[in-house]
């Protein structure tokens, strides 16, 4: 594969270490995604807002890569499908210590019952 080749770009650094809508609006997500395409850090489809699937109606990028640590996984919009894919640029997870969900002192209590 080259460099970028299917929604998938090497070289193409994390936004940040959490959702990036969700971090400007003081909101909070359950697990976190990363456009594979341009490294856009967005919130999946169980948390509230869904940034990272708007991302990709937004941009067209098609390819996101989980960003929860051990588990190392892509998902392609177009067809809908989970694969494994190639190493992309590190970091390939959020750290270690910021907790799911987040973030931290974000979290309302009862965040299980506002999940989608």
């Amino acid at each position: 594969m080259s460099k970028q080749e299917s929604g998938i770009n090497l070289d193409a650094e994390p936004s940040g270490n959490g959702c990036v809508e969700c971090l400007a609006s003081g909101g909070w997500w359950f697990h976190l995604r990363r456009c594979a395409e341009c490294g856009h850090i967005g919130c999946c489809d169980s948390s509230p807002s869904q940034h990272a699937t708007k991302h990709f109606h937004e941009t067209g990028h098609p390819v996101v890569a989980n960003f929860e640590p051990d588990e190392r996984w892509f998902f392609d919009y177009r067809t809908g499908q989970a694969y494994y894919g190639p190493a992309l640029r590190p970091p390939l997870f959020h750290p270690l210590d910021q907790p799911t969900p987040g973030p931290k002192g974000k979290v309302p209590k009862n965040w299980e019952d506002l999940l989608n």
